[in-house]
């Protein structure tokens, strides 16, 4: 299942491309289920991510790496990919875009996320659209000319 969401803020692309660092991830973290940052590198290429999810009666461990980063003169970007992941998913893979825009910049969160059931995929993705639209005004606040 493939889901894009899209963001415009203020910000160039190089002072977002900045901003994408461990205290970004944690503002990003919905309500639930309540998010623990295990490991954090960065958003280079080798670099790991590493989260605890406790959805109350039980955790699950999401471990992903950096399989990519490129930065041009138009735009920046990090793949992560999951290689421990919630018993939901068995695929993951997270294209982090910051494109120029005019002056300012659009973030593309392109996920590409597939369960062990093919049933349960499509039962994710109201959910996965949630998690990620509620990043779109932290973005926004984050990222707002002063």
């Amino acid at each position: 299942m493939k889901l894009t969401i899209e963001t415009s803020v203020e910000q160039d692309y190089l002072s977002v491309k900045e901003g994408f660092n461990k205290s970004l991830f944690t503002k990003l973290s919905p309500p639930f289920p309540p998010v623990k940052l295990l490991r954090f590198d960065g958003s280079a290429k080798g670099d790991i991510v590493s989260l605890e999810l406790n959805f109350i009666f039980f955790k699950q461990k999401w471990t992903s790496e950096i399989t990519d980063d490129q930065t041009d003169d138009k735009e920046f970007y990090f793949i992560d990919k999951g290689v421990e992941l919630p018993f939901f998913l068995s695929k993951w893979t997270h294209k982090h875009r910051i494109v120029k825009s005019g002056s300012g910049s659009v973030i593309k969160d392109e996920i590409e996320y597939e369960s062990p059931f093919f049933l349960l995929t499509w039962l994710l993705y109201p959910a996965m659209l949630g998690q990620f639209a509620y990043r779109k005004p932290i973005y926004k606040k984050i990222f707002k000319l002063s």
